[in-house]
């Protein structure tokens, strides 16, 4: 049972709400919440303490207060808040290597929680309609917030195997929505026009932010450790069913120019895009729960399509003349499409059309 609790990333959002419902625990002695910088939100009568988890200076803590309970939750998924991709792999792998470090020295350790992603999976044309949790990814993410994911998980691995007696719970979450939480998703349902792979409409889930907040809940105060759970609401929805619920258009684009736009989209600040994440948007993923239900003993009081809702009606509406930006680009993104299907089929392999046999004549509507 845990007593003694310590939080990593205590002052981003999902690390502030663990520790608020931690607090509520009266067979929770103590807790402890660390990160390098003051939290914005209230953690009740949880510790702050000032600390980086990529110095060694965490062994130090965790030794001192004798803490049986580690909460990892300082695995980034966005690097527009973590100061860059660059800062973001640091403290998401050497960070959680120096924490495990700390972790393995420390005796009075009894139980370890992480918060991983469903983004160890990977997305891609090849998988299997619902990943299990002992299922191997078709295509490994290759960068970003998946493959950090992934390293992160290798290491929580090797230090079971060097502390066996440890109880580890990693917890592999679907895109975690909600009104508070920000997330690449949330960035790029929040766009005034939201571009799309042309030709796709992945199928997406979601867990709501308050459940995600009760599975690392639950993980922590269990009487045993669960190992590794997916967490997600039930059901999916589509990438365009998604955007209709937020009142955005949509700009199709072939898939090689889909990354492009990402990447300008990146740069202007407005969203993070990687190509891991294009796949996604392309491919989709999905996450068997049975293993939370029977294991963890945990239902989400949200299904995918109530808990994207809830962020929908938190989001503003539309930019003033996006609907008729998403629709003119849609138009031009559909008449290339065309073009391009007629110059590709077998009957115009010989001939392809002149710029004049494409073109309107004057007299005719479209």
């Amino acid at each position: 049972m845990a007593s003694v609790v310590l939080v990593t990333g205590v002052s981003r959002f999902m690390g502030g709400a663990v520790s608020q419902a931690l607090i509520h625990d009266p067979a929770i002695e103590r807790i402890i919440g660390v990160d390098v910088i003051p939290p914005p939100h209230s953690i009740g009568r949880a510790e702050f303490v000032r600390a980086d988890i990529r110095n060694p200076m965490i062994g130090k803590i965790i030794a001192q207060a004798q803490v049986d309970t580690v909460v990892h939750m300082n695995v980034i998924a966005t690097p527009v808040t973590a100061g860059g991709r660059v800062s973001q792999k640091e403290i998401n792998v050497i960070g959680t290597m120096q924490l495990l470090a700390a972790c393995q020295k420390a005796g009075s350790l009894q139980r370890l929680v992480v918060k991983s992603s469903a983004a160890v999976y990977g997305s891609s044309p090849r998988d299997p309609a619902m990943f299990t949790e002992d299922m191997v990814p078709k295509a490994m993410p290759r960068a970003g917030f998946g493959r950090d994911s992934a390293e992160v998980e290798g290491y929580v691995r090797g230090f079971s195997r060097r502390r066996p007696e440890v109880g580890v719970a990693m917890l592999r979450f679907a895109n975690i929505i909600g009104p508070g939480i920000r997330t690449e998703l949330t960035d790029y349902f929040t766009l005034p026009v939201i571009p799309v792979p042309f030709g796709f409409d992945a199928r997406l889930q979601f867990v709501h932010e308050a459940d995600a907040t009760s599975a690392l809940m639950a993980a922590t105060i269990a009487a045993e450790p669960c190992g590794i759970v997916n967490i997600a609401g039930d059901g999916v929805i589509s990438v365009l069913q998604a955007a209709a619920l937020v009142g955005r258009p949509v700009l199709p684009l072939p898939f090689a120019a889909a990354g492009l736009v990402g990447g300008l989209v990146k740069r202007l600040g407005r969203a993070d895009f990687s190509a891991d994440q294009m796949e996604f948007l392309a491919h989709g993923r999905g996450l068997d729960t049975a293993r939370m239900r029977r294991v963890l003993g945990f239902e989400p009081a949200y299904t995918s399509r109530r808990a994207f809702t809830d962020f929908a009606d938190h989001v503003g509406g539309p930019l003033p003349g996006s609907e008729l930006v998403g629709h003119a680009a849609s138009s031009a993104v559909g008449s290339a499409a065309a073009v391009l299907s007629h110059a590709l089929s077998p009957a115009s392999s010989t001939a392809l059309p002149s710029a004049s046999s494409i073109a309107p004549s004057p007299g005719r509507s479209h």
